[in-house]
C-alpha cells in the first residue's frame, strides 16, 4: 500500500469527536519546551555527572574547530558571549536565537591554510589507512579455553574498576587533583558502574552478536539509534545525525566539531577483544566502530586502543605492545606525532610527572576530552607503570584529564594479558558483578553475562569464517 492510500484511509476512517476543555490542554507542549530549554543549558554549562567538573560545551566547539585547522569568525566568538550573558540571565528565548546562529557560524567555518593541521596527512577511510601500515600476521588463540574466558573477563571487569576510578576525578588537572586528595591509590567514595563510555561498547556488542566479522559502521549507528537515548559532543551529534536518516561516515561529519574528541578512543576494547591475537583485524573494528561519530585521527586514537588490547591476548611485552601499536598508526597523521611525542618524553624522564608537564604544555590549546592530551596520560601510565596494576593505575588517575576513558582502556591490556588473578582485592567490589546503564534493553546487564555474550558471538563468528576456534 502506498503512503497516499494509508493516508486516506487514516483520514477517510476518522470519526469526529468532541473533546472535553481538560482534554485541549497544552500542558504536552510545555514538558517539551521545559525539556529542549534543559537540553540547551547543558551545551552552555554543565558538570560531569561523577566528578562535577565544568564544562561550557559551546566554548568547547570552537576550541575543536580550530584545533581541527579551522577560523571562527569574530561573529561566532560575538555570539560566543552574547550566550554566555543569555545563559546567565537565564533568558532561553534569546538563547535558543543565539545557539542556532553561532551553529551556523560554525558550520561554515573556514579553513585556516596556516594552521599546522594540515600539514599532516588526513586519512579518510579504512583502505587508505591499512595502506600506509604494515600489519603483523595474526596469532591463534584457543577460543574454546578458560584462559580466553578468563582473558575476556579480565578485560570488562579491568574497565569497570578503571572508569569507576576515573569516574571520581575525570575533568581536573593532575596538580589540583593532589592537591585536593594527595595520592590516590584506593576509590575515593563507594564505587559503581555508571560509565557511558561502556555503554557504546554493550551496542556495538548487540551488533556484532548478530552481524559478527561482517558488521558495519551503519549496523553500529542503527545499533546506537535503538538503544541509547542520548550521548555527548561527539556522539550526541553523530546520534542526533543518525536518527535523522544520516548514516555513517556523514553521522560523524555533518556539524560535528568533535569528532577528534576522545569518543572513539574510549571505546576501542570491545573491538580489541572481539579480534584477539588479530591486530588487522582489530583495526578494522575499530574503523567501522569510530566512524560512527568521529573522523581521522578520531578513529586512529581508537584504532591504537583497539591494537593494543589485540596484542595482549598474545604477548607479555608491555612496552613491546605499546611500540608496535604505535607502528601501526601512519607516520604521516597528526595522532602519531602525538604518539610520538608522548613516547620520547617518557623516554627522556625518569619520573613521569615530568613526562606529564611536557604533554600538558604542548597540548595545552586541547580541551580534556580531546583524544590527545588523553593518549598521552595512557602512554606515560602503560610506560612508567611497567605492568604493575597498582601502579599503573594511581598513574593514569593522577594524570588527570579524561580519566575514566583513560583508565577503562588500559588497566585491560595488564588484565588480558595476566588474567583475573592481576587484579588487586581491594578493588574488587560487589558493583562490579553487574553492568548498570542507561539503555534501552540494557538497564542491567551482569558481569558473567557480559563475558558470556563476549565469548559466544567471537566464538560464533570465527565459526562461520573457519577461522580460529
Amino acid at each position: 500500500m502506498k503512503a497516499w492510500e494509508i493516508a486516506g484511509n487514516l483520514y477517510r476512517n476518522a470519526r469526529p469527536v468532541i473533546l472535553q476543555q481538560e482534554d485541549q490542554s497544552w500542558e504536552a507542549l510545555i514538558g517539551v519546551s521545559d525539556f529542549y530549554d534543559s537540553l540547551l543549558s547543558l551545551d552552555w554549562a554543565s558538570n560531569v555527572p561523577g566528578s562535577g567538573a565544568p564544562e561550557k560545551i559551546m566554548v568547547a566547539s570552537i576550541q575543536a574547530l580550530e584545533n581541527r585547522g579551522y577560523t571562527v569568525s569574530a561573529r561566532g566568538y560575538e555570539l560566543l558571549q552574547e550566550g554566555l550573558d543569555a545563559h546567565g540571565r537565564g533568558d532561553y528565548v534569546a538563547l535558543h536565537k543565539i545557539s542556532a546562529e553561532l551553529r551556523h557560524e560554525l558550520a561554515n567555518a573556514e579553513k585556516d591554510p596556516d594552521s599546522p593541521y594540515w600539514n599532516y596527512h588526513y586519512y579518510n577511510s579504512f583502505e587508505e589507512y591499512a595502506a600506509a601500515v604494515r600489519f603483523p600476521a595474526p596469532q591463534p588463540v584457543d577460543l574454546t579455553t578458560e584462559k580466553f574466558r578468563d582473558q575476556i573477563k579480565a578485560g570488562w571487569l579491568c574497565q569497570m574498576i578503571g572508569a569507576a576510578m576515573g569516574t571520581m576525578v575525570e575533568g581536573y588537572t593532575s596538580e589540583n587533583l593532589y592537591k585536593a586528595f594527595g595520592e590516590v591509590y584506593d576509590y575515593l567514595r563507594e564505587p559503581n558502574t555508571f560509565n557511558d563510555d561502556i555503554t557504546f561498547e554493550v551496542a556495538f556488542l548487540d551488533a556484532f552478536k548478530e552481524k559478527g566479522y561482517a558488521i558495519t559502521s551503519k549496523d553500529i549507528a542503527l545499533s546506537w539509534a535503538g538503544l541509547i537515548p542520548s550521548g555527548w559532543s561527539a556522539e550526541e551529534i553523530a546520534l542526533r545525525n543518525i536518527k535523522n536518516g544520516v548514516l555513517p561516515p556523514q553521522s560523524a561529519l555533518l556539524n560535528n566539531p568533535f569528532n577528534e574528541w576522545i569518543g572513539a578512543q574510549m571505546k576501542a576494547a570491545v573491538c580489541g577483544m572481539a579480534a584477539p591475537g588479530d591486530p588487522a583485524l582489530a583495526a578494522r573494528l575499530a574503523w567501522a566502530d569510530g566512524e560512527v561519530a568521529h573522523a581521522n585521527n578520531g578513529i586512529l586514537g581508537e584504532v591504537f586502543n583497539a591494537v593494543m588490547i589485540s596484542l595482549a591476548f598474545v604477548s607479555e611485552d608491555l612496552r613491546g605492545i605499546m611500540r608496535a601499536a604505535i607502528e601501526m598508526i601512519p607516520a604521516d597523521s597528526e595522532y602519531r606525532s602525538v604518539l610520538d611525542f608522548a613516547w620520547e618524553c617518557c623516554e627522556k624522564y625518569g619520573d613521569w610527572h615530568d613526562a606529564l608537564r611536557d604533554c600538558c604544555e604542548r597540548y595545552k590549546k586541547y580541551n580534556w576530552i580531546h583524544a590527545y592530551p588523553n593518549v598521552c596520560c595512557e602512554i606515560i601510565a602503560l610506560y612508567y607503570g611497567g605492568g604493575d596494576f597498582t601502579d599503573t593505575l594511581h598513574i593514569v588517575t593522577m594524570c588527570g584529564v579524561d580519566v575514566d576513558c583513560n583508565a577503562g582502556m588500559i588497566m585491560p591490556v595488564l588484565g588480558i594479558q595476566k588474567g583475573t588473578g592481576i587484579i588487586p582485592q581491594k578493588l574488587l567490589h560487589p558493583a562490579f558483578t553487574e553492568l548498570v546503564t542507561y539503555m534501552r534493553a540494557y538497564r542491567k546487564i551482569t558481569l558473567e553475562q557480559l563475558v558470556e555474550d563476549t565469548v559466544d558471538s567471537i566464538q560464533k563468528t570465527n565459526q562461520t569464517k573457519g577461522g580460529q576456534s
